[in-house]
C-alpha cells in the first residue's frame, strides 16, 4: 500500500495566513491525475507544528475525500507528547487515513527504549498501520538500527520512513526487519540506492513540483530499470537539491507559487526564502523545464 512514490504535501495558506482548503483540494486532485502511489498529509513538509488540531484533521480529511479511495493516505500524526500523538492517530484512523506515518519526539530526546516504549503505545492504540520516522537532523534523535527491529515485531508497526542520511545505517535496517517490513527513504536523492539495497520507495519533496516523474523514477528502480531511473535522478537531481537550499518546506512552496500552483505564504518561523534562493529556485525550475511544463499545463 505505501510502496513507490507518496507525496509529503505542504500545506497552502491564503494570504491572510489561513490553511487554503481549495488550493488543498487542487494539489491533491492534480497528485492523483500525475499517478501518484501515496499522499502524505500533515508531516513535517506541511508545517505541521504550526497547525491547530482542527486544521491538521481538516487537511487530513480534505485529502481522503479527494483521494476517495483511489490512492492511500498515510497521515502525519507525530510530536513530542505520547498522549496528544495517541489522540490524533486515533482522529486519523476514524476520518478514514490508510495508516499514520509518525516522527520522532523532538527536543526531549528519549532514550532507545522511551523510543521503544512511546512507537509500541501509539501502535497499540490504533488498529491502522503506522510507518516510524527518523530525520535526526530536524528531531534530534535517531532509531537506531536494533530499535527498529525490536519495533519491527509488533503487528501495526509496517515500515519506517528513513532520513538520517546515513546509507550504512539503512543497509543494517533492511538486512535486520522482515522483508515485508517497509523501508522508505525520506531523502529524494537516495531514492535509488535505498531501493537497491531492498527498500520500498520514497517519500518525496520534490513530488509536490514533479509527482509524475518521481513515480516514474521509483517505480523504474523497483522494477530493475536503474538506467531509466538514473536518467530520471540525472535530470531532475538539481531540483532535489535546490529544495534544500533553505530549510524545507521553504524552498519547495516557493518553487510551487513560481509554478502557479498556490501562494507563497508561511507560518512563521518559516518565512520566504531569501532573494538569492529565488533566483536560484528559478534558475532550477527553468533549466530543468518544469516551469515550461507548468506553464504549459494551466
Amino acid at each position: 500500500m505505501f510502496t513507490g512514490c507518496g507525496t509529503a504535501l505542504v500545506t497552502p495558506f491564503r494570504k491572510d495566513g489561513s490553511f487554503d482548503e481549495a488550493a488543498m483540494r487542487r494539489l491533491v486532485r492534480r497528485q492523483i491525475d500525475l499517478g501518484i502511489d501515496f499522499l502524505v498529509p500533515c508531516g513535517t513538509t506541511a508545517e505541521s507544528p504550526t497547525l491547530d488540531r482542527a486544521e491538521h484533521l481538516r487537511a487530513v480529511e480534505v485529502t481522503i475525500q479527494e483521494a476517495a479511495g483511489r490512492t492511500p493516505v498515510l497521515a502525519g500524526a507525530g510530536g513530542n507528547n505520547t498522549k496528544e500523538v495517541i489522540e490524533l492517530a486515533r482522529e486519523c484512523g476514524k476520518l478514514g487515513a490508510s495508516g499514520i506515518l509518525s516522527v520522532t519526539p523532538y527536543y526531549n530526546k528519549p532514550t532507545q527504549e522511551g523510543l521503544f516504549q512511546h512507537y509500541k503505545a501509539i501502535a497499540e492504540a490504533v488498529s491502522i498501520p503506522v510507518i516510524l520516522y527518523s530525520v535526526q537532523g530536524r528531531t534530534g534523535i535517531n532509531i537506531e538500527p536494533a530499535t527498529v527491529e525490536r519495533l519491527s515485531s509488533i503487528p501495526n508497526i509496517i515500515g519506517i520512513k528513513e532520513a538520517s542520511g546515513n546509507i550504512t545505517q539503512i543497509a543494517e535496517i533492511i538486512q535486520r526487519v522482515p522483508p515485508d517490513f517497509l523501508v522508505i527513504s525520506g531523502d529524494d536523492a537516495m531514492t535509488i540506492p535505498v531501493i537497491a539495497l531492498g527498500g520500498h520507495g520514497i517519500i518525496s519533496v520534490a513530488s509536490n513540483e514533479i509527482p509524475a516523474e518521481m513515480t516514474d523514477l521509483a517505480r523504474c528502480a523497483i522494477n530493475g530499470d536503474l538506467a531509466g531511473a538514473r536518467s530520471i535522478q540525472k535530470r531532475f537531481l538539481p531540483l532535489m537539491q535546490i529544495n534544500f537550499i533553505e530549510a524545507n518546506p521553504i524552498p519547495v512552496k516557493w518553487a510551487m507559487s513560481v509554478m502557479g500552483l498556490l501562494e507563497p505564504v508561511y507560518r512563521l518561523p518559516m518565512v520566504e526564502p531569501s532573494a538569492a534562493s529565488k533566483k536560484k529556485i528559478e534558475e532550477v525550475l527553468a533549466a530543468s523545464g518544469v516551469l515550461a511544463a507548468a506553464v504549459e499545463a494551466r
